[in-house]
């Protein structure tokens, strides 16, 4: 499914706000928004209308290659991420294909990537409400933090910090989610599995 390269990419951080979630693995996805702005070299403003954080930007070589992005951070809390992403949908004109969630998934083990479109939410409460908001076609780089251990429940797990063994791996694991959605954007679907569906 292409776009006309004109048209802008939304990429969507998914996380929970505040400095009690900051570290939780289900903040990857804002740990990669938060690279990607200073890859881009700009600070999140707050959104209009949206419940939101924002960076407009480019991505991408100089030139004709490079992609005009809206990074975004959803601040209504993970479960009630789909208003503000439709929200910024709506005012910044950005197709659904054209959309990109970066989130933390279970059935991944810890620092395997995934990248693809459409498809379910797997129990996701992120992707589930924007499904629930716009239908399921929009890409997702799927961040591995594998199964909550023994008994563990899966809400604990998730809101919990990454473990200091996973840490060392973090900056890692990160900086390659983060490439991996430039060249999502720059390079399309294809090229980008390739090169990180590890």
């Amino acid at each position: 499914m292409t776009t006309p390269a004109s048209d802008p990419w939304l990429i969507v951080g998914l996380g929970n706000p505040g400095p009690e979630y900051a570290m939780n693995r289900h903040n990857v996805g804002f740990m990669v928004a938060d690279l990607l702005a200073d890859r881009i070299g700009g600070k999140f403003k707050r959104a209009g209308k949206a419940q939101a954080q924002v960076l407009e930007g480019r991505i991408g070589p100089a030139g004709p290659g490079s992609r005009r992005v809206v990074l975004a951070k959803p601040m209504s809390f993970m479960n009630l991420s789909g208003g503000p992403v439709n929200a910024l949908r709506d005012f910044y004109k950005v197709p659904v294909a054209n959309i990109v969630a970066v989130h933390d998934e279970l059935d991944i083990d810890y620092g395997t990537l995934r990248l693809k479109l459409g498809g379910g939410d797997n129990g996701h409460n992120g992707l589930k409400s924007m499904t629930k908001a716009m239908g399921p076609d929009y890409h997702r780089v799927r961040c591995g933090i594998g199964r909550p251990p023994g008994r563990m429940q899966v809400a604990d797990f998730v809101l919990k910090d990454f473990s200091s063994a996973e840490r060392k791996e973090l900056d890692w694991f990160v900086d390659r989610a983060a490439d991996a959605v430039e060249s999502l954007v720059t390079e399309g679907l294809e090229r980008a599995q390739s090169a990180y569906n590890s």
